[in-house]
């Protein structure tokens, strides 16, 4: 049996020459294995939260589980070693952290002090070791924010009115009539966003107003507020 050729614009190529290429471009675009990490979480203050993570290699043996972003003995929390069933406690363990089967680093009732860094050792055969990194985060849920004005009392073109949102959160919007407020030259909103000061108030400022506040677990609105002018 004859051998196969290819014809081209520029004449025949022999078709081991193009598996030849073929080959190459197949072993240049293969995938590289992707690094272990642990999935960085936002966790509610109090509730259980389990570090999961990606990319787990196979033939894992063992995991070791630290705080920070080094593998430094002093903040190991804990380690499981699959085939001697070995877990191994560090200085940083508590009975409330635990590492599974599957390498995930369960935290019970999680606190304000778990907020952080963490890194995960994977052991492989052969003395082959994968590090992943990644952060915990822990957040008190919001409380229904206080929206109270300056001024009780408006007059059109007299008066300048302050309302002000007070929550112990960090990220707030405003709203009014139920929708997104708009900022002018007369309605500015202070740098932390607690406060909006409206100088001087017009008729069409006169409805209601909201501030709603969150954070990455939780959200909440406070009780719409209405603002009524006073007519000389």
């Amino acid at each position: 049996m004859g051998s196969l050729s290819v014809f081209t614009h520029r004449g025949l190529v022999h078709w081991q020459g193009l598996l030849l290429v073929v080959s190459l471009l197949t072993f240049w675009c293969l995938p590289t294995n992707a690094q272990i990490a642990i999935a960085s979480t936002n966790a509610a203050e109090g509730k259980n939260v389990r570090l999961s993570l990606l990319n787990t290699p196979p033939n894992v043996i063992g995991y070791k589980w630290f705080r920070g972003e080094r593998e430094i003995p002093r903040n190991l929390i804990a380690g499981y070693f699959i085939m001697e069933r070995k877990f191994e406690k560090g200085r940083l363990y508590n009975e409330r952290k635990i590492v599974d089967l599957d390498g995930s680093l369960l935290i019970r009732k999680v606190t304000k002090k778990d907020t952080g860094m963490y890194t995960v050792v994977a052991y492989l055969p052969n003395s082959v070791q994968q590090v992943g990194f990644g952060r915990l985060d822990v957040f008190q849920p919001v409380k229904v924010p206080l929206l109270l004005t300056s001024n009780g009392t408006i007059t059109e073109n007299k008066n300048a009115v302050v309302l002000t949102c007070y929550t112990n959160a960090v990220s707030i919007e405003w709203f009014f009539n139920s929708m997104n407020l708009r900022l002018s030259e007369r309605r500015k909103l202070s740098e932390d966003h607690r406060s909006l000061t409206i100088d001087p108030i017009q008729r069409e400022d006169v409805g209601y107003y909201q501030c709603k506040v969150f954070n990455p677990i939780s959200s909440a609105e406070s009780w719409p507020l209405e603002l009524h002018m006073q007519h000389d």
